[in-house]
């Protein structure tokens, strides 16, 4: 059995705290037979703080000889006034480009357990179940030229450009009919057609694409639209397939029908499914050290890595079923307490999962 190499990057502010959880996880896997390995390495401002970059290339070589990276959170006001190019979201944004992960998978889950956490009404999002799939290492965030200059007027001004090729855009649509017919066989492809020329490419790509899936449905809808419907009516949704930019509106959007952004992890592939692994919240800096993060989302990336990279998913069911479990045992950090409910911290919530997890073997 080959062993399976990760590489864990901690990151900054509350990262280093829910990945602790997550290794606990890992350690009680490898000791159940998994055949894995990890080191541990460096991206965001704790890359800037140790090594001059947020994406150096000590980091560089380890990512790219691993078999998934797990990652927890990047960033924090300390470094708002760093050059963009040293920034920690530089680090993100470069790790996805070199290890061209162009396929973010982003569930939104409704756990029965949360109901109450959603600001939604129960009837609204009981069942949930919606398949965010977002391009990632195109769109605007990567498009050239880019950057400030002075107009006609003497004016100081900003510019981006909002950037697809058919490739790119081939490639997403692809990944997101095979994951409808692993799931409800809809695909519903968000897009500003009425007013992008990217998205008109966009679309006409999709259509191409989705007759080579004929027992998929394919809708589309226009993203100011989709924002809304995501809160009118969520289940309408099975997958839904997007760009970078509306990608990462939506399905933080999205996170918050299922009660709270720490619930939620993410997978991001390439072509041959090495992927790296993240919650979708950020580094919390706030919280660092108070042992008040919410680390389920991190675990559940765990169960991600062995969905999507390790091809185990006995192993991915056996995790969501102990996060489950400590959901129906009452165990709630702060962002998912109700009134009344008890809050632990992020270590014993990790130890409440570890305990589940131990349990179903």
């Amino acid at each position: 059995m080959t062993t399976k190499k990760i590489l864990i990057l901690t990151g900054d502010g509350i990262g280093p705290e829910i990945m602790g959880e997550a290794v606990k996880v890992l350690e009680v896997l490898k000791a159940g037979g998994e055949a894995i390995e990890w080191r541990f390495g460096l991206l965001g401002g704790a890359a800037y703080d140790a090594e001059g970059h947020p994406y150096p290339p000590s980091t560089q070589k380890a990512a790219r000889e691993a078999d998934a990276i797990l990652l927890a959170a990047v960033g924090g006001p300390k470094y708002d006034e760093l050059p963009r190019e040293l920034r920690p979201e530089r680090g993100l944004l470069g790790i996805r480009k070199d290890l061209n992960l162009f396929a973010n998978f982003r569930p939104a889950l409704a756990f029965e357990e949360l109901a109450d956490a959603s600001s939604l009404k129960k009837e609204v999002i009981a069942g949930l179940d919606i398949l965010i799939l977002r391009e990632l290492t195109g769109d605007i965030y990567f498009g050239q030229p880019r950057g400030r200059r002075t107009n006609a007027d003497g004016q100081l001004e900003g510019y981006d450009t909002m950037h697809y090729s058919v490739p790119e855009i081939e490639r997403i649509a692809r990944v997101a009919f095979e994951a409808a017919r692993k799931r409800h066989k809809r695909v519903c492809s968000v897009d500003k057609e009425n007013v992008l020329e990217t998205s008109r490419l966009w679309r006409e790509v999709v259509i191409r694409i989705g007759q080579e899936y004929p027992d998929v449905e394919l809708t589309h809808m226009y993203v100011d639209n989709a924002a809304m419907q995501l809160l009118k009516r969520p289940k309408q949704f099975d997958v839904i397939v997007t760009g970078n930019i509306f990608g990462d509106i939506l399905s933080d959007e999205a996170s918050m029908l299922a009660g709270s952004i720490g619930m939620l992890p993410s997978a991001s592939l390439d072509a041959n499914n090495k992927g790296m692994y993240e919650p979708i919240h950020g580094s919390a800096p706030d919280i660092a050290g108070q042992n008040k993060a919410n680390p389920l989302a991190t675990i559940l990336s765990v169960g991600m890595m062995f969905r999507y990279s390790f091809g185990r998913g006995d192993v991915a069911d056996r995790i969501d079923a102990a996060v489950k479990q400590v959901l129906r045992d009452g165990y709630r950090t702060g962002d998912i307490a109700q009134p009344g409910e008890k809050v632990i911290g992020t270590r014993e919530m990790g130890d409440a999962v570890v305990a589940a997890l131990k349990r179903l073997a």
